[in-house]
């Protein structure tokens, strides 16, 4: 008799379902697992051995051959613990129930206690394409699976509570879903940035059309304070949007243990040591990279120079085309990474090129060499250069808070809604999205405007990269204004926002 179990697998954010096929067989007592399991599966038979008879249960002595179905396809980790458990309990005829609509995952511990395991939320996801209609995963991870609507999720802590189920003796609750509420991290307000104006605004203007940040200052102007206070202003996600970053966080084992969906936006802030695969993904059976980690929030990177030139340039393409695809032998994972990129940096090694009171140190063209660790391709692509100036003393002692970044937050709230109107049903949701055959049509700046952005283009010579940034932020200013079209004011501030193509590549 041959005893079939369903469980679930997953290759990049790609998840499968998987068979577990167990026969019992007169020969001489063993135990192998096929199917292409790593080391991980091939463990799973101490695991299962020991939980099997600290629970009561007879393990069999027979020749047990366990196959893991698709044959071609690898499995990993420690998630078919408990379907093998119950595939041998079932081959041995003690325990006969019907499971055919059921999925099982969880890892188990020598006792028989189902421990967490990664990748939850999209394998429930295909678990109900795939039509099955119950799914049985560990109590940590019962709310993660939860937030599939129409699948039945039930919280498993140790085996004989689930046999108990089985049996029809004490049945588990299905896990409730969570209803989710989307908000910023209340301890992080614009209100509490002393000064900067001009820095307030061009934030708040890339957070209107998710439009990538360049900050350049010296140190201690508040580059980096003002950065992670970035997201307290960004629009509330929608579920979609919150769904598919906490799928991406659940392959990555990162979202908090019996924790369900991202309550905000991710902010993600690797170090400068951080290498490309850490950044945009990889391994043998690839994971996501910061980037991706990074999906519908922030990703910070301080220090801008200090990245090795090879993790820069890992940036450019999935910028332009929102996701990142992994290549390996044994195939291809796709990530998604529409993320908001902000960076900063110094004018110089020393830090302080252009310092009203402290004299810079750097050689003569120790300013040129410090920008040239950046390239100019990453640069074009930055939406917005700005300079955050040194903080005055009267500002810095003055005991008036600021804007609460909940203001803020309204206002691009309402730019986001013009957005979302004007591009309904084109397939993106913010200017900073829009291409480059609709650009003319969507940005519709007056004569003046095009006058304006003509002799910026020749004067600081704009590429057409940067000429069409420009003219996504022009847009976006003029939402914030509730203008229908860009006019030469909204143009003129957005080419202001260019501070390395105005200040630095131009002389």
């Amino acid at each position: 008799m041959v005893a079939k179990i369903h469980s679930m697998g997953t290759y990049g954010m790609e998840a499968f379902p998987v068979q577990v096929e167990t026969d019992l067989s007169a020969g001489l007592p063993a135990f192998e697992v096929v199917g292409l399991p790593d080391a991980a599966v091939k463990e799973s038979r101490d695991r299962v051995r020991a939980a099997m008879k600290n629970c009561g249960f007879d393990f069999p002595v027979s020749r047990i051959t366990i196959n893991l179905a698709p044959a071609g396809k690898r499995k990993e980790g420690p998630i078919y613990d408990l379907p093998l458990f119950l595939s041998l309990l079932m081959a041995s005829g003690q325990l006969s129930c019907e499971l055919s609509g059921s999925v099982f995952l969880g890892e188990l511990s020598l006792s028989g206690e189902v421990r967490g395991v990664r990748g939850v939320l999209p394998m429930a996801a295909r678990a109900k394409a795939a039509g099955f209609r119950q799914l049985f995963v560990p109590a940590v991870n019962a709310l993660e699976g939860a937030a599939i609507e129409g699948l039945a999720v039930y919280p498993v802590e140790n085996i004989p509570q689930l046999v108990a189920h089985l049996r029809g003796r004490a049945a588990i609750a299905p896990a409730k879903p969570r209803v989710h509420s989307f908000a910023p991290d209340p301890l992080m307000d614009f209100a509490d940035v002393k000064g900067q104006p001009e820095v307030k605004r061009a934030l708040e203007v890339a957070a209107s059309g998710s439009h990538s940040v360049l900050l350049l200052g010296s140190p201690g102007a508040g580059k980096s304070m003002l950065a992670r206070r970035l997201p307290s202003i960004l629009p509330e996600m929608t579920f979609q949007e919150a769904l598919e970053a906490s799928m991406i966080h659940s392959v990555a084992g990162q979202l908090p243990e019996g924790g369900s969906l991202l309550a905000s936006r991710p902010f993600r802030a690797p170090h400068h040591t951080v290498s490309a695969a850490g950044l945009s993904g990889g391994g043998t059976s690839p994971k996501p990279g910061e980037i991706s980690l990074a999906h519908n929030g922030v990703l910070f990177l301080d220090e801008l120079p200090e990245f090795s030139r090879q993790v820069m340039e890992v940036l450019r393409q999935p910028m332009e085309d929102g996701s990142v695809t992994i290549s390996r032998v044994g195939g291809n994972a796709t990530f998604p990474c529409k993320f908001m990129l902000v960076a900063a940096m110094n004018p110089c090694p020393c830090g302080y090129f252009g310092h009203p009171t402290v004299p810079c140190t750097c050689p003569a063209r120790g300013v040129e060499r410090y920008l040239s660790r950046v390239s100019g391709p990453l640069l074009d692509r930055m939406d917005i250069h700005i300079e955050v100036p040194p903080v005055e003393f009267d500002e810095l002692a003055s005991s008036a808070r600021g804007e609460s970044s909940e203001a803020v937050r309204r206002r691009v709230n309402a730019a986001r809604r013009l957005q979302v109107e004007r591009f309904q049903g084109l397939g993106y949701a913010c200017n900073a999205d829009i291409p480059a055959a609709q650009l003319r049509e969507m940005c519709n700046p007056t004569g003046q405007a095009d006058q304006l952005l003509k002799r910026a283009f020749e004067r600081f010579g704009l590429s057409a990269r940067s000429y069409g940034r420009v003219l996504k932020v022009a847009r976006t200013i003029a939402d914030l204004d509730g203008a229908e079209r860009v006019d030469a004011s909204h143009a003129g501030e957005a080419v202001q926002y260019r501070t390395l193509d105005r200040k630095y590549w131009a002389r």
